[in-house]
């Protein structure tokens, strides 16, 4: 009686032991559970080019150490790279550096825009020890979210200062060089506010002058209903 008394409680620990087992897996399981639904959310709340950008950063950041590196060993940077680079894949750049970009000519707002953008990204020369040392001070908050006050982290620098109102110079030069002188007639009525609006006045007077006449010169006079 005894022995059987043993064996059942033998038993009886063994499935509390495998019961506690189960308690801490289903535990570690809602943890888990926990983690990939806060990452999921914190993804879901990240720009659309995320991916990108952080790929175009990484891809910054390496080409920058080896840059370095090749400047620390006294080398060419560029031929070295190239060293690395099959024959179809060189023949490729070369191409593309040759190759001017096309002027497709004024067509909408929204692709001059597009082309002010390229083209300042294109001159922009990251500092990567700023960039270390605002990433370190941050933390995740370097990154950036829709929780994230911007306000204050973040403090310009008059190098960037100077840099941008050396650029917005250059855009007013080049502004005035293509600008055409409008001609003005002195007698004529100032009804605009900028030569885009006078355009626009000039075109609603040529198609609907006839049929606006006397309602402009009731206002004028005062006597219009």
């Amino acid at each position: 009686m005894s022995e059987l008394t043993k064996t059942a409680a033998e038993k009886m620990k063994e499935r509390m032991e495998r019961l506690k087992n189960l308690h801490l897996k289903r535990n570690e399981a809602r943890q888990h559970n926990h983690k990939a639904v806060v990452e999921e959310d914190k993804q879901k709340k990240l720009p659309s080019n995320w991916e990108a950008r952080k790929r175009q950063a990484d891809w910054l950041l390496q080409d920058e150490e080896a840059r370095k590196k090749a400047a620390e060993e006294g080398l060419d940077y560029d031929r070295t790279k190239l060293l690395h680079i099959d024959a179809t894949e060189a023949e490729r750049l070369a191409r593309k550096k040759k190759k001017t970009a096309p002027n497709d000519g004024f067509s909408d707002f929204e692709q001059a825009t597009v082309r002010q953008y390229n083209r300042l990204v294109k001159g922009i020369k990251p500092n990567m020890e700023s960039y270390e040392e605002a990433k370190e001070k941050l933390g995740p908050a370097f990154y950036g979210d829709p929780n994230t006050i911007l306000h204050g982290l973040h403090k310009d620098k008059k190098e960037a200062i100077d840099k941008m109102v050396d650029d917005l110079e250059k855009q007013c030069a080049k502004r005035e060089k293509y600008s055409r002188r409008r001609r003005h007639n002195d007698d004529e009525d100032i009804d605009y506010i900028n030569d885009r609006n006078a355009k626009f006045n000039r075109k609603l007077e040529r198609f609907y002058g006839e049929q606006t006449k006397v309602i402009k010169e009731n206002l004028e006079r005062g006597t219009a209903i």
